[in-house]
């Protein structure tokens, strides 16, 4: 990629005939009755939450799921008219603007509905999914008695009850006690709700590790975030399961300055690292503010094919490394993705930070121009400038 149409010598990489790929796999892998909502919250897990959104309901997904309404917004702005559920509960205040913008919000609280009757002027019902916190602690409805208590506020004209679902706390390990626990307290929640004569559209609980694990779990609505990236829930889910996907994702460099320092010589902030031999130290465009935090000391990058330590306190614009040889000012590292036959992969990244793999895409800041690829060729290359000023315009 060239330089001068990033502005800086620091970029990721998306490949969205990837995602494309991953969602059509997950979509011919789910029960034909079964609709598939991609989850595009928080930029789509750093990928792009616009260009995420579009490559996957190309491929089969029925509609979006987003973290805050902001997110929604952003998207129905820019041209997307599938349906789209906001997970996070939106202020009561914004109600009218939810519907003015034919969304779906999560309840769960009286409390909720009442201030936001306060708020209504929209004559249209409200779209609404009824959250029950079956395990996870999070957010939503405990048990039946809360929801019959809730249930008065909901059988009204001013609100549409769209869907009713949960979040699974363990989908992805190999001990199935606890999820089985939540999908039977969701199966009693359901049956419930339907003796009670409750009109609900559609009944979902699956993440991407349900869904690939538990397909008879799948009920009316699969909700998939990191199967479209490539990103599979753990190691065992990997190895069972019958499709493969494909990471798109990963995060480029160039060497910007390089020098051979002597033995006993210190580099980086509080004289954190010393030069245990004559050594090359090759400095990296790529800081904290990009989201390549601390937590990434002691691990490294790929030049030439070779693992490069990361020396030093990770600075907020820029690293340092190691380098094997002289190796010249230009030549690009790799800190996510495949170099000459090596790979630094997510889930190495989340293990060394003992995090998910999710998390680290999810790290990256706005300051990293994307480059979107498809079928090889890129098709689109969003900067810091266009990035942050169509975010702004929400």
């Amino acid at each position: 990629m060239n330089p001068e149409l990033l502005h800086r010598d620091t970029w990721v990489e998306i490949h969205l005939d990837k995602i494309e790929n991953n969602v059509k796999e997950l979509r011919k892998y789910l029960p034909p009755s079964t609709k598939l909502m991609a989850a595009v919250k928080a930029d789509a897990y750093g990928h792009g939450d616009l260009q995420v959104s579009k490559i996957a309901l190309r491929a089969g997904a029925e509609g979006l799921a987003v973290s805050i309404l902001r997110e929604a917004l952003f998207l129905r702005r820019n041209g997307i008219e599938a349906p789209i559920l906001v997970l996070t509960p939106i202020l009561p205040s914004d109600v009218n603007l939810a519907i003015e913008n034919d969304l779906s919000v999560t309840i769960f609280q009286s409390s909720w509905l009442k201030e936001m009757r306060k708020h209504k002027k929209d004559p249209r019902p409200l779209k609404v999914h009824i959250k029950i916190d079956t395990g996870l602690g999070r957010l939503g409805l405990r048990n039946i008695q809360e929801l019959e208590e809730i249930l008065p506020m909901l059988s009204t004209e001013d609100i549409f009850i769209e869907g009713m679902y949960t979040h699974f706390a363990t989908a992805n390990r190999e001990d199935d006690s606890f999820f089985r626990r939540q999908f039977q307290l969701f199966s009693e929640v359901m049956e419930w709700a339907k003796d009670k004569g409750l009109e609900i559209q559609a009944y979902h609980c699956s993440n991407t590790a349900a869904t690939l694990k538990y397909p008879e779990c799948s009920l009316d609505i699969v909700r998939v975030g990191v199967g479209m990236f490539g990103i599979y829930p753990s190691k065992e889910i990997k190895r069972d399961t019958p499709i493969s996907l494909e990471t798109a994702l990963s995060f480029h460099s160039r060497i910007l300055h390089i020098k051979k320092v002597k033995k006993g010589s210190v580099v980086g902030y509080d004289t954190a690292y010393e030069a245990q031999e004559d050594e090359w130290i090759a400095t990296i465009p790529v800081g904290y503010a990009d989201g390549w935090y601390r937590c990434f000391q002691g691990f490294y990058l790929l030049v030439e094919g070779k693992k490069a330590p990361i020396v030093g306190k990770i600075c907020m614009d820029q690293l340092m490394i190691k380098l094997p040889k002289k190796i010249p000012v230009g030549t690009q590292v790799t800190l996510i993705g495949k170099q000459q036959g090596e790979e630094i992969t997510l889930e190495d990244l989340a293990s060394h930070i003992e995090s998910v793999p999710q998390e680290i895409p999810s790290m990256i800041g706005y300051r990293v121009p994307r480059v979107y690829y498809y079928n090889g060729k890129p098709v689109e290359v969003l900067t810091e400038r266009i990035w942050q000023g169509e975010k702004c315009l929400v």
